[in-house]
């Protein structure tokens, strides 16, 4: 069973891969770029600073950023452990794929999944009764997400799974939030 799926994983990883085309190269490498992703960054702190009173906007920022470094230990700690090759990397691979980026270290799971969809879950969380647009936010996820398979560095899996563990450990953070943070600071969640 475990073979069938990694040989699913492998195969559609090389039929996406292969769809790539050579003008969209730039594109695809600079949305997978985190830097690119800056603004971003600085928009979704701006709104939890305008939705919230300060304190609570300033602990909202805080909790994200806990969480991103709680998915990051994570994943990084997951890669180590499973040691899955990346496509790049796996020569059995690598000579029939389109790699525009070479990655160093392992594969499984996604950090670009993992850290995009825990990012854009709490946001959304947090400010989906404020702004009930956030939801495109997912388009960043997706994107940021399906380029490490242009790009040539991750499986499908890989991404899937990080995907959803971003997202649950989003959800148990934004609890955690709910349960620790909003009492501290003498607020109800509903607020």
């Amino acid at each position: 069973m475990l073979n069938e799926l990694l040989d699913w994983d492998r195969e559609t990883f090389i039929y996406l891969n292969g769809l790539g085309i050579e003008q969209y190269d730039f594109f695809w490498s600079t949305i997978t770029t985190i830097t690119t992703w800056v603004p971003l960054f600085l928009l979704f702190a701006f709104l939890l600073l305008k939705a919230y009173p300060k304190k609570q906007g300033l602990y909202s920022i805080l909790t994200v950023l806990v969480l991103f470094f709680f998915v990051l230990t994570l994943t990084d700690l997951t890669k180590e452990i499973v040691a899955r090759l990346r496509p790049n990397n796996d020569v059995d691979i690598n000579g029939v794929i389109r790699i525009i980026k070479n990655s160093k270290g392992y594969s499984f799971f996604s950090g670009h999944a993992s850290s995009s969809f825990s990012i854009t879950t709490i946001i959304v969380l947090f400010l989906r009764k404020k702004y009930p647009w956030v939801f495109v936010f997912y388009l960043w996820a997706f994107l940021f997400t399906i380029s490490r398979i242009y790009v040539g560095v991750h499986f499908p899996i890989d991404l899937m799974v990080g995907a959803l563990v971003g997202t649950v450990s989003a959800l148990f953070f934004y609890w955690l939030h709910g349960k620790l943070i909003l009492p501290y600071l003498g607020l109800d969640r509903h607020e």
